[in-house]
């Protein structure tokens, strides 16, 4: 009752998402106080929503959709009404809207409303709602409106079901973004492999499960998600991004999960930040890490006998004999990232 949301997609992935803050509630208290329904009050609700629509909609019309569905209480209430009244067959017309304007200024008051399906709960809140549902209808050119029977409950069921089936929507989320923000997906697939090589080294120690091994699989492919802003504290500007950014599939707790992995993957870390999670965040941080450092490189010329052995507050890890002589830049980098994994009360070492 209190917002207006428009999405544009193509099947489960959203080309575009707004939410503009008006509902049927806010709308009914505004424009038809104490239920009175005026001409007036009617052509004001409407032009306030035309308005409302009107910076969003050269931008969705743009995107050429093919069909429209509605959802949710105001829209579900209407396409009952339409069709019991016989202004409609299926779903919802424009003419029928026009009809239904008129019944709705005839009777004058929510009160005086005698239309079939209308239910008592929805019958103080409809012109409000009414008059957002007419608007987007002239704003964005529409004709007709299938209904779906289903809204966010049902949303979020799907979502489970999918994540159970193996068909979870936040696969997608994390490619569109990738490919939204530029990444270097190669660099990105290299980075991913070796994390989860160590993964499987150290899952048993750490007790890291499918799910861990998710969460560093996504970190893994958006960890260079910043750089589309600046190469400078480019983590930061990563983190910012993954934990402000609509990204479908995603509660906004797991968008925090996934902004601190993404802040952690480099530089200094502060340990601060993972005591409110449990410790299998910090293991996949630092695997995140070591991964990271060791494709520098950007290549994938690394030791086949590269093997991880843990602790709870570190890392070891054993290099063929002489490579790290041979290649002391990645030393080096070691070395530096030894120091700051000490400052967080952490151990690396490497032989």
């Amino acid at each position: 009752g209190g917002s207006t949301e428009l999405i544009v997609g193509e099947g489960f992935l959203p080309l575009y998402m707004e939410s503009l803050y008006m509902g049927c509630v806010s709308m009914s208290q505004r424009f038809f106080p104490d239920g009175e329904i005026t001409r007036e009050g009617m052509r004001r609700a409407v032009l306030a929503a035309q308005l409302e629509f009107r910076p969003v909609r050269a931008r969705i019309r743009s995107l050429s959709w093919q069909s429209e569905t509605g959802a949710s209480g105001t829209i579900k209430a209407i396409r009952e009404i339409v069709i019991n009244e016989g202004w409609s067959e299926q779903g919802i017309t424009y003419q029928a809207l026009k009809r239904l304007r008129k019944a709705l200024l005839a009777a004058g008051h929510v009160d005086r409303l005698n239309l079939k399906g209308l239910s008592d709960e929805r019958r103080p809140v409809l012109a409000g709602g009414f008059a957002i549902l007419l608007a987007a209808f002239e704003v964005l050119k529409m004709k007709r409106m299938n209904v779906s029977t289903g809204a966010l409950r049902e949303g979020l069921m799907l979502d489970l079901l999918g994540r159970m089936r193996r068909e979870d929507i936040r696969e997608a989320t994390i490619a569109a973004m990738a490919q939204r923000y530029q990444v270097d997906t190669e660099h990105a697939q290299r980075v991913e492999q070796l994390a989860l090589a160590f993964f499987e080294q150290v899952r048993s120690c750490w007790g890291l499960n499918e799910q861990w091994q998710q969460w560093l699989h996504w970190a893994a492919c958006l960890h260079e998600v910043g750089l589309i802003i600046a190469h400078s504290q480019y983590h930061k500007h990563g983190a910012y991004l993954i934990q402000h950014s609509d990204m479908a599939g995603f509660s906004l707790g797991e968008q925090a999960r996934l902004a601190s992995l993404v802040r952690g993957h480099r530089r200094k870390l502060n340990k601060e930040l993972w005591k409110s999670q449990p410790p299998q965040m910090l293991y996949i941080t630092l695997l995140l890490r070591l991964a990271v450092l060791l494709q520098r490189g950007r290549s994938d010329r690394l030791p086949a006998d590269l093997t991880l052995d843990c602790a709870p507050e570190g890392i070891s890890m054993r290099f063929p004999s002489g490579w790290l002589e041979a290649h002391p830049l990645t030393r080096a980098g070691l070395e530096e990232e030894r120091d700051y994994l000490a400052a967080a009360g952490l151990r690396l070492e490497f032989t």
